[in-house]
């Protein structure tokens, strides 16, 4: 793929549906490049450079969008963070990242620790009675050559966050090769319903400004609101996590008039976690199309991308990335076995930030032992169970993502949590998520049609919801404190990072 594109000002265009009225302001063309030029004029007066290193911190707006194309134009090194992460963990991660400053959309920003007053700023918001910027092109070339182009962090839902630091060849190449998967094209409308500050929402963005189509900011956080924008905006691809998707259902069965507004979206992506068998058929009989599931690492970028014209399981892998899947001798897994899924991508990260800043490397030209469980079908069709992290029981090897899948054709979400037993090797807690509160003995007898003797469960426990982290995945240690159930110990795989497209 090629490393460098032309900048698409003339054709990218910028909608802001976080207010009413339903039109919107929107930005296109000289104007949206003057926005963007009169931003990163305004950083680089307040002494922005080449090279910093810059954690930004916002919800989702327009404001946001300029401001992250201003600072790539300058050539940062950024660093988003969700805005809503506590104050502690959030100078945790600019110490750790050796951060220079704080771009952000508080009101009042000031006192961060680790980070100088005169170095944490708001958004830029340039005068009315400021001259134009000339509508000069905006530059992203030096960025996407950039070793330090990004810095995120994973999701942290089985461990503590990691520092993955994204050169910005692979970010471009991954970029350029899902544009290529999925077919976007100049007339598609992007309404993404997802935080742009992790990796998900982020690739959006820069899907957007490299396929020269329409970016409709939703106020994704408003579900209602952002599917009535999505509509009357003319959204032609959505992008959500299940979690979304499965409060998406209860709008557009209240509103039947938003989900007539919604057809002609033709890519409903979903990403970021498994997606549940009852939400992808429950969602294809409503909305008439099907969710076109993806599998992804913060590590690797996007892998495998499901499409409209191969729908099934996470589709193919992208043009050229290669998947694998090994047994757990090192032997190649036959079609459809399960195995420990290994990736070979041109989307690699240079490698993980540790605490004192310092980076460890990875070796590009090796397997990427993913940590997770799938397989591939003899077309070529890769299917994502979860993470591999095998428990032992009553003599059996179990895997209790895959126990998961299996039992979600009860019709509702299912976690399975491994708790250590000394007689059994290992206790087995299901977790139903209903709403309405049917008893764990109900539910215990609708799980045991599809599990072995030997799955089934020591306990079932049953929730409203499952507990999410800020990107929609549901939150297993949060799930686990919640049910007073201790965390199994010992080495294991590394956490795996938020899924994007």
């Amino acid at each position: 793929m090629t490393d460098t594109i032309a900048p698409p000002v003339a054709a990218a265009r910028l909608v802001d549906g976080t207010t009413a009225p339903l039109g919107g302001g929107h930005l296109d063309g000289p104007a949206l490049s003057r926005r963007i030029g009169g931003t990163a004029g305004a950083l680089r007066g307040l002494g922005l450079r080449a090279g910093d290193r810059v954690l930004v911190q916002g919800d989702n707006s327009v404001d946001y969008v300029l401001t992250l194309l201003a600072l790539m134009h300058l050539d940062v090194s950024l660093v988003p963070l969700d805005h809503r992460v506590p104050a502690a963990d959030a100078a945790a991660a600019a110490r750790q990242a050796r951060a220079r400053w704080l771009v952000t959309a508080a009101d009042h920003p000031a006192g961060f620790p680790g980070i100088p007053d005169e170095r944490v700023i708001h958004y830029p918001r340039l005068p009315a009675d400021a001259p134009p910027a000339p509508p000069a092109g905006v530059d992203l070339d030096r960025w996407f050559h950039r070793p330090d182009a990004l810095v995120l962090w994973s999701s942290g839902t089985t461990g503590r966050p990691k520092g993955i630091v994204k050169p910005g060849r692979a970010v471009l190449d991954n970029s350029l090769r899902t544009i290529e998967a999925m077919g976007y094209r100049a007339d598609d409308v992007f309404a993404p319903l997802l935080p742009f500050s992790h990796q998900y929402g982020l690739s959006v963005i820069l899907l957007w400004w490299l396929a020269r189509c329409t970016l409709l900011v939703t106020p994704y956080q408003r579900l209602d609101a952002a599917v009535t924008q999505a509509a009357a905006h003319g959204a032609t691809a959505v992008d959500a996590a299940p979690s979304t998707y499965h409060s998406l259902l209860g709008v557009v069965r209240r509103r039947p008039e938003v989900r007539a507004g919604l057809a002609g979206v033709r890519v409903w992506g979903v990403g970021g976690a498994p997606l549940p068998t009852p939400l992808a058929e429950s969602f294809r009989t409503t909305m008439g199309r099907p969710l076109l599931d993806g599998y992804g690492l913060t590590e690797l970028g996007n892998v495998a991308l499901a499409t409209p014209e191969t729908p099934h399981g996470c589709g193919r892998p992208l043009p050229g990335v290669r998947l694998r899947v090994r047994r757990p001798d090192g032997s190649a897994a036959g079609p459809g076995e399960l195995g420990g899924i290994e990736v070979r991508s041109p989307g690699l990260m240079a490698g993980y930030l540790q605490e004192d800043g310092s980076l460890t490397p990875v070796d590009p030209d090796a397997w990427y032992p993913t940590a997770d469980l799938g397989s591939v079908d003899a077309d070529g069709t890769v299917r994502v169970v979860g993470r591999n992290q095998a428990v032992h029981r009553l003599g059996f090897t179990l895997y209790p993502e895959s126990l998961e899948r299996r039992a979600e054709s009860c019709g509702r979400p299912v976690k399975v949590l491994a708790v250590e037993d000394q007689r059994r090797g290992s206790a087995l807690h299901f977790v139903v998520a209903d709403p309405a509160g049917e008893a764990p003995l109900v539910w215990r007898r609708r799980l045991a049609e599809h599990l072995a003797e030997y799955e089934q469960p020591n306990a079932v426990h049953v929730v409203d919801h499952f507990p999410l982290t800020a990107n929609g995945k549901p939150d297993t240690r949060a799930l686990r404190a919640q049910l007073g159930l201790e965390q199994v110990e010992g080495p294991g795989p590394v956490p795996r990072p938020g899924a994007g497209r």
